[in-house]
């Protein structure tokens, strides 16, 4: 694997990572597209992977808010992110992109305007027709004024069903006092550091929400993939543009939930090498 810094339009730093980049002479490369509350480190297996399955290289990216790479302004929109990706595609001299659930909302939104020819997304966390919506940002605001950064982070993961059903339905001082356990790991610094980023992010996702129609602009090559244990608005979203987009293919990842990308099972990387392979 190798890193690099690279420079955006607008004067920001993008942090990449390339694997396989010694096979770029096979084919252009697929760029990944990480979630909100993760780092492109968290993609490595999925990266070495796919990219061994496909003999192509695969890029994956710190958006800003992570690693090297530029803060996320406060004024952040998901213009950001879709020009961002469209400095990675140009650097990489990449025209197939994957993204999960965060990333997979940016990565839809940009191949309406981006040169992509493959678009696959898993989960993405898109809001089609109010599909997504975020009644907790309020009890999260207020856990941020009281600086309760624990009991935040609980309101988040149980208003996006993170930890899936169970979590969901778990009392909110219950999941706090997880979080206050889990403080000193590494999974649980982290997610304190990128939460306001996430809700930042979570906001833009409402705020570009729109019917399913201006998604026929996608390209004809468009496969969407859920999760079989995934949070039920993934599919809802996901059901409405496929039905409006007549080359897509739409399929469930069994025995999976939201983080199946993260754990790059085989099956999915056999479809995901399939479909990027042409």
């Amino acid at each position: 694997m190798t890193r690099e810094n690279i420079r955006t339009p607008d004067g920001g730093t993008i942090e990449l990572f390339s694997t396989g980049a010694e096979l770029a002479s096979a084919g252009s490369g697929v760029v990944v597209v990480p979630p909100s509350m993760v780092t492109a480190a968290d993609y490595t297996k999925f990266a070495q992977k796919l990219s061994a399955a496909l003999g192509r290289p695969v890029h994956t990216f710190n958006r800003r808010g992570r690693g090297s790479s530029s803060p996320q302004p406060e004024d952040y929109t998901l213009d950001v992110d879709i020009r961002d990706l469209d400095t990675v595609m140009k650097h990489t001299s990449s025209t197939d992109v994957f993204g999960h659930s965060f990333g997979g909302a940016v990565a839809l939104h940009a191949a309406r305007t981006l040169p992509v020819e493959r678009l696959a997304v898993y989960d993405p966390a898109v809001s089609v027709n109010g599909s997504v919506t975020a009644d907790w940002i309020v009890e999260y605001e207020r856990a941020i004024a009281a600086k309760d950064d624990d009991r935040a982070l609980a309101v988040i993961q149980r208003g996006l069903e993170a930890g899936g059903a169970f979590s969901s339905r778990m009392p909110l001082s219950m999941l706090t006092l997880a979080n206050k356990l889990t403080a000193g790991t590494t999974e649980g610094k982290q997610q304190r550091e990128l939460m306001r980023t996430g809700v930042r992010e979570i906001k833009a996702i409402i705020a570009a929400d729109m019917p399913a129609e201006p998604f026929q602009a996608l390209p004809l090559e468009t496969l969407i993939v859920v999760g079989e244990k995934s949070p039920a608005y993934f599919g809802i979203a996901c059901g409405q543009i496929h039905d409006v987009l007549s080359g897509s293919s739409y399929t469930i990842l069994p025995g999976f939930g939201h983080d199946g990308a993260i754990k790059a099972p085989d099956k999915l990387i056999k479809e995901l090498s399939d479909f990027f392979a042409g």
